[in-house]
């Protein structure tokens, strides 16, 4: 069976915003995936992920964020507590147990829908596969790394232009997102998933270092942690073997 495209929409009122979704009808587990921050759901990672499930007869959902990819929206108007959101809705479309695959950004997502989910009593997130996973970014990785220019013009201009090698277009981090990032933290006391966590980071990743990965798997102190460090892998792992590496933790997962 085909992926379905289809669109929801999220929010009441202004802040309503039509959410692109891909869903691949399948058995269980479900994978689920969470992109990065300016990423889209047809990257790499996700094809690939659909590609296993499409070979496994699992289910599969992606989507965009807000202001990402097909989806409408300000991206300028995103931020972690939005983002969250419209993670929630879409998972909400799921059934039975899911493995959720974060990337970077994704990844600090992955652990705050999970979070939520079980305050609620929904213990369905079976297995979770962060790749990168920039948990805290706004504060821990951002923040730190802004020059005294780019201090001065958040300041100034409400946001900082920062070039990246991903894009021709320069990222845009808005004072918004980080002053709501600082809401959602995770570092500084004990994360509990109630469920495995595999780890994928490149020893050679300029955005998210290894020291970040390390960091997080010491705060992972009650569930199974396996960190597998790709020592010549970059911040995407999106080489054939780093997609091989990504469809080896997942189907570990779905094997229970």
């Amino acid at each position: 069976m085909h992926s379905q495209a289809r669109e929801m929409m999220v929010g009441s009122g202004a802040e309503a915003r039509p959410i692109a979704v891909k869903q691949r009808p399948g058995g269980a587990p479900g994978l689920f995936w969470l992109g990065g921050f300016r990423s889209d759901m047809e990257g790499s990672k996700a094809q690939a992920l659909d590609a296993l499930g499409a070979e496994r007869g699992w289910a599969v959902t992606r989507f965009d964020y807000s202001g990402h990819g097909r989806s409408g929206g300000d991206f300028e108007a995103g931020t972690i507590s939005r983002w969250l959101e419209e993670a929630e809705a879409v998972f909400a479309t799921t059934e039975g147990p899911q493995i959720v695959v974060g990337s970077s950004m994704g990844g600090w997502l992955a652990l705050l829908l999970n979070r939520r989910l079980r305050q609620r009593g929904e213990a369905r997130i079976a297995g979770m596969v962060l790749v990168a996973p920039a948990v805290d970014m706004t504060e821990a990785l951002m923040k730190p790394g802004f020059t005294d220019a780019e201090r001065a013009q958040l300041a100034r201009d409400g946001h900082v232009d920062q070039p990246s090698q991903y894009s021709d277009e320069p990222y845009r981090i808005t004072g918004g997102l980080l002053a709501d990032g600082a809401g959602h933290l995770l570092f500084g006391s004990g994360i509990a998933t109630g469920c495995p966590v595999t780890i994928l980071q490149g020893g050679q990743d300029p955005d998210v270092p290894q020291a970040h990965a390390l960091k997080l798997a010491a705060h992972l102190l009650s569930d199974p942690v396996t960190l597998t460090l790709v020592p010549d892998g970059d911040h995407r792992l999106s080489r054939p073997q780093d997609l091989d590496l990504l469809r080896e933790a997942v189907s570990r997962l779905a094997a229970g």
